[in-house]
């Protein structure tokens, strides 16, 4: 599989760290109940089909990048910088 980092282009997938949905983007407040912090941490979907997720650009530029793609098909539909998808659900 090959991903695009929006920073270096097209590279081998092995450059990436996979670190999940790309929900895990978003923390809850510092103020945020026990409960809001325990469903972040712990819960998870792990659906078939198009998921966004998010990606670390580990041996690159050290960019977070949210990549869409088919879990099915390994397809990559979009690739964005986490901080550009800041605000859009990511």
């Amino acid at each position: 599989m090959r991903i695009t980092c929006p920073i270096c282009g097209t590279r081998d997938r092995r450059e990436f760290y996979y670190m999940g949905d790309a929900v895990y983007a978003q923390r809850p407040g510092a103020g945020a109940a026990p409960e809001a912090w325990d469903d972040y941490l712990h819960l998870r979907d792990n659906p078939a089909g198009v998921t966004r997720d998010l990606w670390f650009h580990e041996m690159g530029c050290s960019a977070w990048v949210i990549v869409e793609r088919d879990t099915v098909t390994h397809e990559i539909l979009s690739t964005t910088l986490a901080s550009d998808a800041k605000g859009q659900g990511a």
